[in-house]
């Protein structure tokens, strides 16, 4: 059990820190920034049968894995919109299991979703820097979750997803 655990959350879940600071926000920025470049990087050597391992039993293999990625920052660009643009918005949930297995996640070319990613992120970026401190306490509500979270806890959660994918994608590899 614990190593299905591991398998799953190779870096760990994600725990933002109790108090989330400016310096920590441009951290995660960076990270956001850097991520299009380190996913196109380390898919750069797969090969289509590298694409179909799965990262773990029962898993989603490395093709779905990048689909998925787009397929979640494309929500996360959307819910920082909705977040600076509306009174705490309730932003909407998504089955990301069931997008998985439609046939452009599942046989679909990465590099179109790394294209996504590389545009979304670029985007994303160019408007978080240009934001106030204030403008991370924004907050959202989470339907699922049936909480309210911060911009700042988003930036940080999405940096975090990339890292957690990355990893899946290179114990792939391994």
């Amino acid at each position: 059990m614990q190593e299905l655990e591991k398998l799953k959350y190779p870096i760990g879940k994600y725990t933002p820190p109790v108090n989330i600071d400016a310096q920590q926000i441009q951290l995660w920025i960076d990270d956001l920034a850097n991520f299009p470049q380190e996913i196109a990087k380390i898919t750069s050597s797969l090969s289509e049968v590298d694409l179909e391992i799965p990262y773990r039993p029962d898993g989603w293999t490395a093709r779905q894995v990048i689909h998925h990625l787009a397929d979640s920052h494309i929500n996360a660009y959307t819910r920082v919109h909705l977040t600076l643009t509306e009174e705490n918005p309730t932003i909407r949930q998504y089955f990301e299991d069931k997008w998985a297995e439609l046939a452009d996640g599942k046989t679909g070319n990465i590099h179109l979703s790394i294209a996504i990613l590389k545009a979304i992120h670029d985007r994303l970026v160019f408007l978080l820097r240009t934001l106030k401190s204030s403008d991370f306490e924004r907050t959202y509500f989470h339907p699922e979750a049936k909480k309210e979270f911060t911009l700042g806890y988003l930036i940080g959660n999405y940096a975090w997803h990339g890292k957690h994918h990355l990893a899946h994608i290179k114990s792939t590899i391994k």
